[in-house]
């Protein structure tokens, strides 16, 4: 009895999962096919020209000096080496003030007040010190500067560096003959390629440097008869570009 039940039951299953295949196979037949594929890659053009870079220096004569000037005193006690200094930097700002510096050219670069040690690590006094700013606009004059404040100024220790009022003219001129010399770079490309250069499509200001003459101490030892002599030097102002031109 369940035998035979058994037999009919597993014929008639396998039918009915077939007719289950069946419709399925029949609806997915009726739908829209799709297609799967992978994102294309980015098409980037490449762009055609000659590219290249150019750099240009002009040097100048400085027209600017510029001068630390500094007195310092030492005394027993804090208040009386800060009145001790006030007096000294009052007669060096007096005598430069005399040579024809205008207030906008004259400011404090720096002023201390501190203690002083012993070998044994006790306080053996106090120090204080200021220095001066000078802006000068003679250059050539700029000897005889030195000497007026510390022989008359009492300056103790000077330096003097020299640079150009307006370095923005210089760089400008730097940077039309950085330009020119890119193109001519770019020309000389063109011709060995044996294609013609068209216009510029692209200019980027690379790198701007100044080199200056460096700054000279020239301490106490600037009080002498003799006239000191401070070399003037040169201003050098670099400019480096990146020109880009398409082709005609």
């Amino acid at each position: 009895m369940h035998s035979s039940l058994r037999t009919i039951l597993i014929p008639v299953a396998v039918a009915a999962l077939c007719s289950v295949v069946v419709v399925a196979i029949v609806l997915a037949s009726q739908r829209p096919t799709l297609l799967l594929s992978s994102p294309s890659a980015t098409t980037t053009s490449v762009q055609t020209g000659v590219f290249t870079s150019g750099d240009a220096t002009v040097s100048l004569k400085p027209d600017l000096a510029t001068v630390f000037a500094g007195v310092d005193s030492q005394q027993s006690t804090a208040a009386a080496a800060q009145s001790d200094l006030a007096a000294k930097a009052g007669k060096l700002i007096a005598r430069v003030k005399a040579l024809g510096v205008a207030d906008k050219d004259l400011s404090t670069e720096g002023y201390s007040v501190g203690p002083m040690y012993s070998p044994g690590g006790t306080i053996s006094g106090y120090q204080a010190g200021e220095t001066l700013r000078i802006q000068w606009h003679s250059v050539d004059g700029v000897g005889r500067t030195l000497d007026a404040i510390v022989q008359e100024g009492g300056a103790t220790n000077i330096n003097v560096g020299f640079s150009l009022a307006d370095p923005k003219s210089a760089e400008a001129d730097a940077r039309t003959l950085a330009i020119t010399d890119a193109r001519a770079k770019a020309q000389a490309m063109a011709n060995a390629a044996g294609v013609k250069l068209g216009q510029v499509i692209r200019v980027s200001d690379l790198a701007t440097a100044t080199r200056l003459p460096a700054f000279t101490n020239y301490g106490a030892s600037a009080a002498l008869p003799a006239a000191t002599q401070v070399p003037v030097g040169q201003v050098d102002v670099q400019v480096n570009v990146e020109v880009d031109f398409a082709l005609a």
